[in-house]
Parts: structure tokens; C-alpha cells; sequence
């Protein structure tokens, strides 16, 4: 998981021209927040089967910045979501690395 947050991290810095340090993506970048706790999410649900939590730290996120994500969706390292609202991804989702979504995008379903 340290690999992924550095990386994601990373990719906020190269895609984002608007990102000036590495302070101001810790504190004030809603979308990192949100994949942080997916990662822990994902981990707690797909790792240690914990059936409700899960669920209700991933309704919180999406709460907290306008992006879904589901527990069991699969996201690889240097993600970034830049400008998330509406955001969806499902639990069918496998995002591979460095990948970059903008607002309004839809992943998943069977």
C-alpha cells in the first residue's frame, strides 16, 4: 500500500499543473483522500472479508468527495482522479497503473 500512495502521489504532481507541493496534495486533494481509504477499504473487504465496514468507510468517501467506489474494485498504483464528482466505479473494475479519470466517469457492471 506504501508503494501506491507514493506513486499516487506521483501522479498528482506530473498530471496536475495546480499542484504545487507535496503538503498541499496531503491536506487539500479530496480525490487522494478518497483513494487512500479505498485502498484501506479494499484491503479490509477483499483481504480480511470484513462484511459491513467496508461498505459504510466506502458510503463516507463518497460522501466526502462526490466519488463511489466500490470495496472491491481493483485499482493499480499512480491513480489519479483529478475534478471527481460523479465519479463511479464499480466492483467489477479493474484499473490498471497510471491511470487518470476526470469527472463523470462510469466503470463497471456486470
Amino acid at each position: 500500500m506504501t508503494i501506491s500512495f507514493i506513486e499516487d502521489i506521483k501522479a498528482i504532481r506530473k498530471n496536475d499543473p495546480s499542484a504545487k507541493n507535496i503538503v498541499e496534495i496531503l491536506l487539500t486533494y479530496t480525490t487522494l483522500h478518497t483513494i487512500i481509504l479505498h485502498r484501506l477499504i479494499h484491503f479490509l473487504h477483499c483481504k480480511l472479508h470484513i462484511p459491513v465496514l467496508p461498505r459504510f468507510l466506502s458510503m463516507i468517501s463518497r460522501f466526502w468527495s462526490g466519488v463511489e467506489i466500490h470495496p472491491g474494485a481493483e485499482i493499480g498504483k499512480g491513480f489519479f482522479i483529478d475534478h471527481g464528482t460523479g465519479v463511479v466505479i464499480g466492483e467489477t473494475t479493474q484499473i490498471g497503473d497510471y491511470c487518470v479519470f476526470f469527472h463523470g466517469v462510469t466503470l463497471g457492471g456486470t
